[in-house]
């Protein structure tokens, strides 16, 4: 099971607040970091990108691979759905399969994300 040093307040609001956004999206990576490596990912097979957006929002942190997208970000439904994964057919494609959601407290424990998004997506 992967360990993590310490969780990170996912769910602490980041819009209008510039450090706190840089350090929602430094958590966001290198959590992604070790989903992808949960997942069974080489560094190499699997992209790393990381979208602030505007002062108002959480912009989003996003890891692609040949098979799955993962998605983090605070959306305005709220952090139960701040977590977005599908399955999709390469890195350029943007659209993939169905959308599914899960909580941003997740992106916490890594292994237990991508039991969820195996089961989820039948990867």
């Amino acid at each position: 099971m992967l360990k993590t040093s310490s969780n990170f307040d996912f769910r602490r609001p980041v819009a209008y607040d510039g450090e706190a956004k840089r350090a929602f999206h430094n958590h966001a990576r290198r959590r992604l970091k070790q989903l992808a490596d949960a997942l069974g990912l080489a560094p190499q097979n699997y992209d790393l990108r990381s979208n602030a957006g505007g002062i108002a929002v959480s912009g989003e942190v996003t890891m692609h691979a040949d098979h799955v997208y993962v998605q983090a970000c605070q959306p305005a439904s709220g952090h139960d759905t701040g977590l977005m994964f599908r399955t999709c057919q390469g890195r350029k494609d943007y659209h993939g399969g169905p959308n599914h959601f899960a909580s941003l407290d997740l992106l916490n424990r890594p292994d237990d994300l991508a039991r969820r998004i195996r089961e989820t997506c039948r990867i």
